[in-house]
């Protein structure tokens, strides 16, 4: 988040879903749950990620800014992201407001059938989310959505084209390709696109057991 001149603290108009939610995620995967920035984290999630679905675009802070986030239909990378991270939180440590804070997410990607438009349901939303890759940055894919929902312990009808998906593009040696990549843009590049893929397989392989164990 930029910092504030003046209180020095986070800026809110920096506050975006895709950011927060992959910032919560790693530092409760860090250990760092019960640190009090990440509970704040939690907080912006539970009070502000919306899940409209061209219901019409609210209004006040932080809506009004990021319309592309917030918007006529909220962004469905800051859905996603924001679902991953309070799907690392442990059960017994989820209160109501994140327990309602899932439900709605996953009901979004639910009526999505994981990333179709909602209102019609024979197109994709984004051609690229059929690409699979890692790491997704801001960006999301089938996998994705999929394996956070396998997480949360989903069982839907409505899950099966992403199930069918992800099957589809296991090889004959069992493995997944990277498909989709950010290398160039980083220090070092990660794997190689269009070669067997470590980190896609094992995201592959894990959904898939949660989805079917």
């Amino acid at each position: 988040m930029a910092r504030a001149e003046k209180t020095g603290g986070g800026r809110q108009s920096g506050v975006i879903p895709c950011l927060t939610g992959n910032m919560v995620y790693s530092l409760i995967r860090l250990g760092y749950l019960d640190d009090p920035r990440v509970q704040a984290g939690i907080d912006w999630i539970n009070n502000y990620q919306r899940f409209d679905d061209g219901e019409g675009a609210l209004r006040g802070w932080p809506y009004d800014k990021y319309v592309m986030c917030f918007g006529k239909h909220s962004c469905h990378m800051g859905v996603a992201k924001s679902l991953k991270a309070l799907a690392e939180i442990p059960k017994e440590k989820r209160d109501s407001k994140t327990r309602a804070t899932i439900e709605n997410g996953a009901e979004y990607f639910l009526k999505h059938h994981n990333h179709k438009r909602s209102h019609d349901l024979s197109r994709v939303s984004k051609p690229g989310w059929l690409h699979f890759g890692f790491p997704l940055m801001y960006q999301t894919d089938v996998l994705e959505v999929f394996g956070v929902l396998a997480k949360l312990g989903y069982r839907d009808e409505r899950m099966q084209e992403a199930v069918d998906l992800v099957i589809s593009k296991q090889d004959a040696q069992g493995r997944w390709k990277l498909e989709s990549t950010f290398n160039g843009r980083f220090q070092t590049n990660i794997e190689r696109k269009g070669e067997s893929s470590k980190w896609i397989t094992l995201n592959a392989l894990k959904a898939l057991k949660r989805y079917y164990g």
